[in-house]
């Protein structure tokens, strides 16, 4: 399993399946345009060349914000997740910012399980953020 920096390469070989094979979180233009943006970095895990997942972190003024983490539906439950939350938090420490945080669906309970497991605490929740009924966990991880 290679993680490396994504390019308009790689995100033109998933986007056309984006929401059958990954999910329906963003559109095409919003993930490209999200991509291509100066305060961005993501990074896609590659299984024999194949993208099995992709993640992205926005470097803010005052700290690093998790945008996303998506693996393939058929790729779940095999430690994908994490090597792409590994990469993300190192490339988050190299800012020299203090913490990094997410918001996260309250009912996504095994994406909260594997932030919990490294180290990241719950701060509170925006209500009905997601479609406008599900609940966001806040969570940050503060760099020692």
């Amino acid at each position: 399993m290679n993680i490396e920096y994504m390019t308009i390469d790689d995100f033109e070989q998933i986007k056309d399946n984006l929401i059958e094979e990954f999910d329906d979180f963003w559109s095409q233009s919003m993930l490209k345009n999200d991509i291509e943006k100066d305060n961005s970095k993501y990074v896609v895990a590659k299984e024999n060349d194949e993208i099995v997942g992709f993640g992205g972190i926005w470097i803010l003024p005052d700290d690093v914000q998790i945008s996303n983490i998506v693996v393939k539906k058929n790729k779940r439950k095999k430690g994908i997740g994490s090597l792409l939350l590994d990469r993300l938090i190192e490339i988050a420490k190299d800012t020299k910012k203090d913490s990094i945080s997410l918001e996260v669906n309250e009912k996504n309970t095994d994406a909260i399980n594997l932030y919990e497991k490294n180290e990241f605490e719950i701060l509170g929740q925006r209500k009905n953020y997601y479609n406008g009924k599900d609940n966001a966990i806040i969570m940050t991880k503060y760099f020692k």
